[in-house]
């Protein structure tokens, strides 16, 4: 897909790697709307960094785990820039979920966005697109899709759900539609990782270093641009789902 003039909806695109992604398509041509949960300062300075590029930008908060909002949201992109042509599911909430528990907020909160929103958010831009008979997502999940993470219980269960609705969505939305994922590796720490943390999480990888959100969102154009490819997975993670390899088998 040609991305110049096309217009695309980056969910959870005001910060970090979903700040990234919104300025490299807008950087590539798109006009660019930013959704955000509660941020509304970081919405708007995205918004004027992507309007320095010479594209539009529509900045609107939603909380896509309601599905009344969802169709709100899309209400007011039909209103002020159209339909939508490039979707991607990023929004996600990084929150611990230990198991057992004695309280299923967080396990709502986060599944709610992660499997639920995406769902809804999908569903609307979906018709968008098969009414151009054209359109390209792309699922923002980790590699807690394929392997178990302490503590992070619902997490792993969105991003393993956001995988399967990748394969998913490239069935039902064909031929029109692409629909692929990317499993960031090492990309942006935590606020709360210490140095000595930060270098060993360096060191799981095989390339023995931390990659950046640049390196997510030059991987969403290529998926983006890239015709033939759907329903695939791709890791950006610098070799870390095999960084346990490197010294021994076994």
């Amino acid at each position: 897909m040609e991305i110049k003039g096309k217009t695309a909806l980056v969910t959870g695109g005001a910060i970090r790697v979903g700040k990234a992604i919104s300025l490299a398509l807008a950087k590539a041509g798109a006009n660019v709307v930013i959704n955000y949960s509660s941020n509304s300062q970081k919405a708007a300075e995205t918004v004027l960094e992507i309007e320095k590029l010479g594209v539009s930008a529509l900045a609107i908060q939603a909380n896509i785990a309601d599905w009344e909002q969802v169709k709100a949201m899309f209400d007011q992109i039909h209103n002020k820039m159209g339909k939508i042509d490039i979707l991607v599911n990023n929004a996600s909430p990084f929150l611990k979920t230990p198991v057992p528990t004695d309280s299923m907020d967080t396990w709502h909160l986060v599944t709610g966005v992660q499997i639920d929103g995406a769902f809804y958010v999908t569903n609307l831009a979906a018709k968008d697109m098969l009414e151009k008979k054209a359109g390209a997502i792309v699922n923002i999940i980790d590699l807690s899709a394929w392997e178990a993470w302490p503590n992070l219980t619902a997490h792993a269960v969105g991003k393993s759900a956001l995988l399967t609705m990748t394969r998913q969505f490239a069935l039902e939305l064909h031929p029109y539609v692409r629909v692929n994922a990317i499993a960031p590796g090492p990309v942006l720490a935590p606020p709360d990782y210490s140095e000595e943390k930060i270098k060993r999480t360096a060191e799981k990888t095989l390339l023995n270093r931390w990659g950046s959100a640049e390196d997510i969102s030059k991987t969403v154009i290529f998926l983006v641009e890239s015709d033939y490819i759907t329903a695939e997975s791709i890791a950006v993670d610098g070799g870390q789902r095999y960084g346990h390899r490197k010294l021994e088998e076994g």
